[in-house]
């Protein structure tokens, strides 16, 4: 049993965080056209990621953040570690998935993999060092600023390095399809990133209400 309502908080968006990083990679080595530009169809659970990141942020810190980061991109390599062995295992002939069927979305190749573990550990370690620079200047107010301003600049790099390393080096995109393709990909989050500003505001006045509680509970 948890200690405080603020553990509580602080596995439930762990659960919410890991969740759906895990998802956005395994589907991210489908492509989709946005605008006539191909982008990863993985960019649709990174805007959860957004938020909890930044309310992990906001209650537990730079190390909460990190230590969940690092624990995240274990479990991401261990998912693929585990995919990589069901690929090698044939199905039975009564099973509606084929064995190619199977290989074709989930066998990514190693360097989507490596391109993808690569660009969440930067962008999340750029994101918490830009949070905190910003939080330390502006105390509790403008959680906007903070917010939004480290995702802006964070998803840049994760844009352009899983690209790069997954499409870009193979061969599979020449320069000009990856920058356009990054600059599309890094667009549409920016867009989403402030659309999602709200929704911080409502988590962080939840979790405060509900931790909140706790103080009450100590008198």
């Amino acid at each position: 049993m948890f200690k405080t309502r603020k553990d509580t908080v602080y596995i439930i968006l762990a659960g919410i965080f890991i969740t759906n990083a895990i998802v956005a990679e395994l589907t991210g080595g489908k492509l989709i056209d946005v605008f006539g530009v191909p982008m990863s169809i993985g960019i649709l659970p990174w805007p959860i990621v957004f938020v909890t990141t930044d309310l992990i942020n906001e209650y537990f810190g730079e190390k909460g953040v990190k230590r969940l980061s690092l624990i995240t991109a274990g479990l991401i390599a261990y998912t693929f570690f585990v995919l990589y062995f069901a690929i090698q295992i044939p199905s039975t002939g009564i099973s509606s998935v084929t064995s190619e069927q199977f290989k074709s979305v989930f066998g990514q190749s190693q360097l989507i993999i490596v391109g993808s573990i690569a660009a969440f550990l930067v962008s999340q370690l750029i994101d918490v060092t830009i949070f905190h620079f910003v939080k330390k200047r502006t105390g509790n107010r403008m959680i906007w600023l903070r917010s939004t301003g480290s995702t802006v600049i964070s998803q840049f790099f994760d844009s352009f390095i899983v690209l790069g390393i997954a499409f870009y080096l193979p061969g599979i995109m020449d320069f000009k399809t990856y920058v356009i393709s990054g600059l599309t990909g890094y667009t549409v989050k920016l867009v989403i990133a402030v659309l999602m500003t709200p929704m911080i505001y409502i988590g962080h006045y939840v979790i405060q209400k509900y931790i909140s509680k706790d103080s009450l509970l100590e008198k």
